[in-house]
């Protein structure tokens, strides 16, 4: 029986990469194009927004989300969330459906196939230069201006997974103060348990998220960057202990 067990890790795992390319290879010349300027990024997220589902689907993840308030189409919003699996990026573009740009590390660009859209799409950071974090609010204030919105996992990383929810960076809040733009606070309950960076392990089943209630960043100034951290950082530990109670 463990055995089984083993073999079917190992196939599931296997899939998953699967699914991962095969969107990507049969809609390649599509794809290019949507990505040749950037005022046309909103195309792009549409397919982005269709590999996902295709990938969640395909896995057997069957996606429940609770939404608190829902984003206007027309506003920029900062989105964050808990980090604990490669599916987050999946199911973070299936909850939301405001075109917005990962800002994530630059080591995911390595990945072959999904690495030649990702560095292309996305804003990347070298989390180990000041310069570089810098230059990610050049480029995140550009995207704003076009109207789109920013996405980024606070952890920075994903923990180790005996952590429930690491520390969070200062980035996404502070750039969310700056601009005064909401922050949409998102917790995923069961990308740990389905499909976690632990090789054996995972499998098909519910994936919950919620969507909190934003937070408005109108009022504040640089100097609530922390406060602001660790509100919404308590918000989501609060919401993962609801959801394993």
């Amino acid at each position: 029986m463990i055995v089984f067990k083993y073999i079917f890790w190992v196939l599931y795992r296997i899939w998953f990469y699967v699914l991962v390319a095969l969107p990507i290879i049969l809609l390649l010349p599509i794809l290019v194009v949507s990505i040749l300027k950037e005022s046309w990024y909103p195309y792009f997220f549409k397919l982005a927004r269709f590999w996902a589902k295709f990938i969640l689907t395909g896995m057997g993840f069957n996606v429940k989300i609770e939404r608190e308030q829902l984003p206007d189409p027309d506003k920029s919003y900062m989105f964050v969330a808990n980090h604990t699996s490669m599916t987050d990026i999946m199911l973070m573009l299936v909850a939301i459906k405001n075109p917005f740009v990962f800002v994530g590390k630059k080591e995911l660009a390595r990945i072959p196939l999904f690495g030649f859209f990702y560095k292309r799409t996305s804003i990347l950071v070298d989390r180990g230069s000041s310069k570089s974090r810098q230059a990610v609010f050049i480029r995140a204030q550009r995207r704003l201006r076009q109207g789109m919105s920013i996405c980024i996992f606070p952890e920075g990383g994903v923990p180790d997974e005996s952590i429930a929810l690491d520390e969070f960076k200062d980035g996404a809040f502070r750039m969310a103060i700056n601009h005064k733009i909401p922050i949409v606070p998102l917790t995923f309950a069961d990308n740990k348990k389905r499909f976690s960076y632990t090789f054996f392990s995972g499998g098909p089943g519910k994936m919950r998220v919620k969507i909190h209630q934003f937070i408005d960043t109108s009022s504040l100034n640089i100097e609530n960057t922390k406060e602001t951290n660790h509100k919404v950082h308590n918000l989501i530990l609060n919401q993962l202990e609801v959801f394993h109670s």
